[in-house]
Formats: structure tokens, C-alpha cells, sequence
């Protein structure tokens, strides 16, 4: 019997232990969750004084702040939650303003207890507490309103900013509701849980497409990302890297030439007792130009430690040698006797996929400025998971986490690279040295060479059919390094399903499809080599970004191998058996999918074809349902060309339905660059790609043309970020299969291999 992971939340928000507090405090009102301990009637007093979780305050002008506990990278989740309290607050779009906070642990997601953004969860894990929050402040507004225009409650309706007296016409705006000093409600949890929410027909904002609340900030240059940090007598930090990626130590710093630049202060060797890094020194200067030069004349010599001879063909032995040993690994799903039923099968059809490593590279380096100040330590960066770089921070430093601050930004890129807190390690440790803040900013190479990279994947799948041609089992290695597991945060780690031992969900998730296959076992085994010397992170989609590319390329190979149509097989397959409930709901989203591509019925000339894959990601219990066809052209040298795209979504309910189609475009751009163009290899334990010339994401000119449905049907609110980037290599390989018969089966597909197979 199969035991997935469960994510904490996803069947519903536990508001159990919480309570709405509403009550007015020196900035208007204030809404959020609180402990019912400390639940009460509030005055104006109370309330500064009282300990909430504040989500949002309503100003004396009307004007509501929401305060947003996530990083807000490009996908606009800042609007989002702003969308989903305006909703129920019945505010008026042009009063909602964002505020993006910090570490405050008072902040920490309603349902993951802490403060992170990843997974595609935000909007799905706080569309219930932000909308309570928000119908919340609306009830509250309303009974200080009416009483206000002596007038019934019952009688009154609050929205546009306004409550007003329905018989009437009467009205009064929020902001001066809340500068009579007359909203002192509080919500216990019993309370939050019995409003009731407005039904998807009864909606007025959201499934509306609002203009982004940070766009104009971004275009008019307020606002701020962690690179603009300015703070008064700041210096400057470079770094200075090893030639390995992790585990070399220094042994010498001649720094007499580094001395001979105007402007340069001082090198910092690193001692990170957390381990996030080895080996780095910090050049100090004046400017950024000065560090820049002494960095480069700086002399360095080390001990590259045990992982210098580590290489990408290295990994990847290591990998199919753990692979080949029976007893290794974790089970991460075991149904039925795969075994048996393999061994039984009329036809057994196995394959062997591989992934390469891959670099985050956002466009906004990572950087971060450290000030003590009364010993406190600020930190100004943008990041992901404030949560665990609050501990990161504080164990290189030395100090209490309470006296860590961090101050959040804009963040011009994270794709998952910035869950991670190693740019906020030389910066606390070089401010920490020369006593003044200190901004370091990382070189391109810097970025690229020290990623947090998507590890090295080895996937080995055999399915057997019986005799008819039905799939009668299935069984699926997967070795890589295990992201999550790097962390050392236990309650990330899920227990096999045999109680073994723990695996990294997070570098399987996506291998238990929602297929109908009775006997199916899925085995995780870590590579240690790779786990030492690619220390791996969460890069966009994570595991099934690598899982998907095995099983929906397998089931295009079982599929002509029983000569039917890929597509078919798939809706056949999905019927929502045993534990694959809500299968249909991906059996919709490849229908749409194929009738908008008009798979099935396009003649197309010599050298192109279709090619379809549909996928559950994120995790079973967090899915989007999401299905590609991908329509490509093969030249003859093997060279593709995709020329459309077409994705069907189904995102239960799209807050904002054009913000969720620019992120499915988004993240299926992401997609095919995996599949076709970005590949950075380890040689001599360092990654050898170091800038844009040698890592080739897709270019602007390589973009195909995109068809994107977004089927929104009222059901929970699921991500939009992070799902079309699992799903478009697969349509891709099984579009270039259908193409010219060529089968590959490792990411990227190259020309070369692409021509390779042809001539196999």
C-alpha cells in the first residue's frame, strides 16, 4: 500500500489554534491571527500592545497595507494576497497597497508555520486565512458603520471602501469608520470559521484581472530590491570563490597586491560554522570597482578537499552503480507485488533517463547587506525562506536569531535560489570583521559556479504489460542527490513507506502518477557523491521537473510499443481508481489541451508532429492539473524547433486569471529552456559553465508560439508557477519521437543526440 507525503494544510487551514483579532492601533485598523488566549475586545491602547499575526491595516484614508509574508520574485503573489483580502474586504483596487515584511516569526504562514515561498503554495495555503482575514475586517467595518449611521447591520453591505445602507443608500467610507475609533471587534477561532464566505459566482474581484499592484513601482524605480541597499558609510564585498564547489578550505591569503588598490580594506576569510560555505574569502573596499580589482589581484591558495576529482560522468557512474544494488534506497510508493508481476508479464519494456545539472541564474545576482547596529544584526536581502536563513544568519555570526533582523525586497529572480541564505553569510561575516555595514553582491561567475544547482537525475523505469497489452506493472528507480535533505529540517523529510528510514519527498514528488497501474513501486536512493559535491537546491518545479520527464516519456514508449495513441492510452489510463481520485480532473485538462492544438486532426508536413504529456505537480496533495501539446520540427542534422506550445491548466479558482496565464507561460518558457538548452557540467568538483555564453537558457528568438487555457472552476485555488515547467520536455521528446522516430531520453536534447537516435 502507497503512503504519500502530506504538506501540512493542504486539506484545509487549521485555524484551530488562531483567532482574528480587528481593533484599531495607532495606524488604523488592524486585522490578523492571533492566539485565542489573547483574544478579546480591544481599545485603541490594547491594540498596540496586543500580539498579533497582522495581515492587514486599514488606514484613516481607507487605504488597506496589506502585509505579505511572501517573496514576490515576478509572479506578482504580493497582488495576489492584496486580491484575495480585497475580495472579502469589499475595499476598493486603488486602496490596496503591499508591504512586503521580513523574519518577524509573527508572520509566519497560517499554514506552515513558517515564513517561505516555494512549492507553488501561496496562493493555495493562504487563500482561506486571507479571505476570513478580510471578511472579517468587512463584518467589523459593517457593525461600526451601521451603528455609526444609525442604522441595522442586517441592512448594510460593505464594499468599494464603503458601507452602506442598502434601504437608503446611506453611506460612510472606511476610512472614517476607522478615524472614529470604533472598530474594537475580536474574532475568536469559532467565529473565523463560521463566516461564510462569498460562493465563486458571488465574486466581484477575484477571477478579475487587476492591474498588479507592484508594476508601477517597478517601472517608475521605487521600488527596492536587495542590489539598491544604500546604507550611510557602507562598504563594499567580492568574492573570491574556490575552484571546487564545496569542501575546499584556505590555506593562504597574500593580499601585498590587493593592498596597492585605492579603496581596499581588508580580506575575510570565511569561518562558516553552518557549513553553507567553504573555502570563500571577502575582498573589503570602499566601492564595489575597488573590490572588484583587489579581488582579482588576490592570491589565494587551497586545499580543494575531497571533492576535486568529482565530475558530471562521475555522478552519474555513481548513480547507476546504486541503482543496480537491490537492497539500496528508500520506498517511497510500493502497491501490489511489482515484482511478481514483472516477473509474470508478457512483454516487460524498460528505459533509462538522465538529467543534467542545472543553474538558477536569475537575472538579479544574489546579494545582501549586513549592518550590526545595537546588536542587532540587519540583513537586507530578498529571499525565500526568511524562516531557515534567519538560523543560517545567526550560526555564521554567532549570535541569538532574535537579535537577526532581515529586511525583505523586491527580488528580481529566485526560481528556488533564493530559499537559500549563502549570500547572507560573507556579508554578516565581513561587516562582523571590519565593524561597518558591508553589501555584497555576487559576480555572474560567483552566481552560476556557487548555485544551489538542480542536481544530476538517473531514472531506470520497467513496466510490464500482459498479454492483451494492459500495463500490469511498474517499477521506477530514481538516484539523485536530495535537496530538501540538505537542509537538516526533519519535518521535510518523509518516512519510507516501509519505515526504514526517511527520503527527500522533494526529490521524488511527481513519480506517483495518477495512472490506474496495480502493481507500481517507486525506490529514492541518494548519491552522496553528488550530495557532497553538488550541494543541491530547489530550482523551479523541483522533483517533478525530472520525475515527469521519465514517466510521461515512459508512457509514450509503452504506448507505441502496444501500437496506440499516446493520448489514448493516457485517458484510459486515468480513471481515477483506487488511490487516483481526482484523476479526472488531469483527463479534462488533456482534452482541452488536445482540442485546442487540434491533436488528432492537423495534417502536417514531413519532419513535424505532436507530442502530449499531462502532469499532477507540485506534490499529490498540493496538484495543478496540467496538459501540453507540444507541435516541434526536426531538421534532418536533428536540430528542433518548437514551433507552438499549447497548455490547459486547471487552477481550481484563478485569482487573477491574466497574472495565472503569464506564469504558465512563464514557467512552460522555463520548461522547454530545460529541455532543449541549459546543461552545466562538474569537472574537477567545479561547475565549469560561468556565464551566458557558455549556460544557453532559451533566447527570446527561440520562443515558439504559446496557446494557454486556464480552466478556473471554483474549486481551492491551486500554484501556477511552478507546474508547466514539468510538463513541456516530455510533450517535447514525445513530439520528436512522433516527429522522425528518434527516442532520447537524457535533458537536454541536443542536435546531436536528436540525430544520433535517428540513425540509430
Amino acid at each position: 500500500m502507497s503512503k504519500y507525503q502530506k504538506i501540512a494544510g493542504t486539506d484545509g487551514t487549521d485555524l484551530s489554534r488562531r483567532s482574528l483579532f480587528v481593533g484599531i492601533g495607532a495606524a488604523g485598523l488592524v486585522c490578523g491571527f492571533g492566539g485565542i488566549s489573547g483574544a478579546r475586545a480591544a481599545s485603541a491602547a490594547a491594540a498596540s500592545a496586543y500580539d498579533p499575526t497582522i495581515w492587514y491595516q486599514v488606514g484613516t484614508d481607507g487605504v488597506v497595507t496589506v502585509n505579505v509574508g511572501k517573496a514576490d520574485m515576478g509572479q506578482h503573489v504580493a497582488s495576489t494576497m492584496a486580491q484575495i483580502v480585497a475580495e472579502e474586504l469589499g475595499s476598493s483596487w486603488s486602496n490596496m497597497r503591499v508591504n512586503l515584511i521580513g523574519n518577524d516569526p509573527k508572520f509566519a504562514d497560517p499554514v506552515l508555520g513558517a515564513i517561505i515561498t516555494g512549492g507553488s503554495w501561496s496562493t493555495m495555503m493562504n487563500f482561506d486565512a486571507m479571505s476570513r482575514a478580510g471578511a472579517a475586517g468587512r463584518m467589523a467595518l459593517v457593525n461600526a458603520g451601521s451603528a455609526m449611521m444609525g442604522v441595522p447591520a442586517g441592512e448594510c453591505a460593505g464594499a468599494a471602501s464603503r458601507v452602506t445602507h442598502t434601504k437608503t443608500g446611506k453611506s460612510i467610507g472606511y476610512g472614517d469608520i476607522v478615524k472614529a475609533g470604533k472598530v474594537t471587534k475580536a474574532y475568536t477561532a469559532d467565529e473565523l470559521k463560521a463566516i461564510v464566505l462569498k460562493r465563486p459566482d458571488e465574486y466581484a474581484m477575484i477571477g478579475h484581472e487587476l492591474p498588479q499592484i507592484d508594476i508601477p513601482l517597478k517601472v517608475n524605480g521605487t521600488a527596492k530590491y536587495g542590489i539598491d541597499t544604500m546604507l550611510p558609510g557602507m562598504l563594499y564585498g567580492r568574492m573570491v570563490t574556490p575552484p571546487v564547489r564545496y569542501g575546499a578550505k584556505v590555506v593562504n591569503v597574500d593580499d601585498s597586491v590587493a593592498k596597492k588598490v585605492p579603496g581596499y580594506i581588508q580580506s575575510v576569510v570565511l569561518d562558516d560554522k553552518t557549513g553553507t560555505t567553504t573555502g570563500w574569502v571577502v575582498v573589503v573596499a570602499k566601492s564595489y570597482p575597488q573590490a572588484i580589482k583587489a579581488a582579482e589581484v588576490l592570491k589565494v591558495t587551497w586545499d580543494k578537499g575531497p571533492n576535486a576529482t568529482v565530475s558530471s560522468e562521475s555522478i552519474l557512474a555513481e548513480s547507476k552503480r546504486l541503482q543496480a544494488k537491490p537492497d539500496g534506497g528508500e520506498y517511497y510508493v510500493k502497491e501490489g507485488d511489482t515484482a511478481a508481476a514483472l516477473k509474470t508479464a508478457a512483454k516487460v519494456i524498460e528505459a533509462e533517463y538522465t538529467t543534467s545539472i542545472n543553474i538558477h541564474c536569475p537575472l538579479e545576482p544574489m546579494n545582501a547587506t549586513a549592518e550590526y547596529k545595537d546588536g542587532i544584526l540587519h540583513l537586507y536581502s530578498g529571499n525565500q525562506f526568511m524562516t531557515r536563513s534567519t538560523a543560517i544568519a545567526a550560526g555564521a555570526a554567532g549570535i541569538d536569531p532574535k537579535n537577526v533582523v532581515i529586511h525583505q525586497a523586491w527580488i528580481g529572480g529566485g526560481f528556488g535560489r533564493r530559499l537559500d541564505s549563502d549570500m547572507m553569510v560573507p556579508a554578516a561575516l565581513a561587516a562582523k570583521a571590519v565593524g561597518k555595514p558591508v553589501k555584497v553582491i555576487y559576480s555572474r561567475q560567483n552566481d552560476m559556479t556557487m548555485d544551489f544547482t538542480r542536481p544530476l537525475t538517473f531514472q531506470k523505469m520497467r513496466a510490464g504489460l500482459d498479454d492483451k497489452g494492459a500495463i500490469v506493472a511498474m517499477d521506477h528507480d530514481l538516484v539523485s542527490a536530495w535537496p530538501t535533505k540538505r537542509w537538516g529540517i526533519p519535518g521535510f523529510l518523509t518516512p519510507s513507506v516501509d519505515k526504514k528510514g526517511a527520503l527527500d519527498g522533494f526529490a521524488v514528488h511527481g513519480a506517483d502518477f495518477y495512472y490506474s497501474v496495480p502493481n507500481h513501486t517507486i525506490r529514492t536512493i541518494l548519491n552522496e557523491v553528488a550530495q557532497s559535491a553538488t550541494p543541491s537546491g530547489q530550482l523551479r518545479s523541483v522533483a517533478p521537473g525530472w520525475t515527469f520527464w521519465a514517466v510521461e516519456s515512459m508512457i509514450d514508449e509503452i504506448a507505441h510499443a502496444q501500437g496506440k495513441d499516446p493520448a489514448d492510452l493516457r485517458l484510459a489510463m486515468l480513471d481515477g481508481s483506487g488511490d487516483n481520485a481526482g484523476a479526472q480532473r488531469l483527463r479534462n485538462v488533456l482534452l482541452a489541451a488536445m482540442g485546442l492544438s487540434g491533436y488528432g486532426t492537423l495534417k502536417l508536413p514531413k519532419g513535424e508532429a505532436l507530442g502530449v504529456a499531462c502532469v499532477s505537480s507540485q506534490e499529490r496533495k498540493t496538484s495543478t492539473w496540467t496538459a501540453c501539446v507540444a507541435h516541434v520540427a526536426v531538421a534532418a542534422d536533428g536540430t528542433v524547433k518548437v514551433k507552438k506550445l499549447t497548455v490547459a491548466t486547471d487552477v481550481g479558482t484563478a485569482v487573477n486569471p491574466d497574472g495565472v496565464k503569464a506564469q504558465v507561460m512563464g514557467a512552460a518558457s522555463w520548461g522547454m529552456s530545460l529541455a532543449l538548452f541549459e546543461q552545466a557540467t562538474m569537472q574537477d568538483g567545479g561547475i565549469e559553465q560561468t556565464n551566458f555564453d557558455t549556460y544557453t537558457p532559451m533566447r527570446m528568438s527561440q520562443a515558439p508560439e504559446f496557446d494557454v487555457a486556464i480552466i478556473a472552476n471554483g474549486e481551492m485555488a491551486t500554484g501556477c508557477g511552478e507546474p508547466a515547467v514539468t510538463v513541456v520536455a516530455p510533450a517535447i521528446g514525445n513530439a520528436i519521437f512522433n516527429a522522425v522516430g528518434a527516442r532520447v531520453r537524457s535533458l537536454p536534447i541536443t542536435a546531436e543526440a536528436v540525430k544520433a537516435a535517428m540513425q540509430a
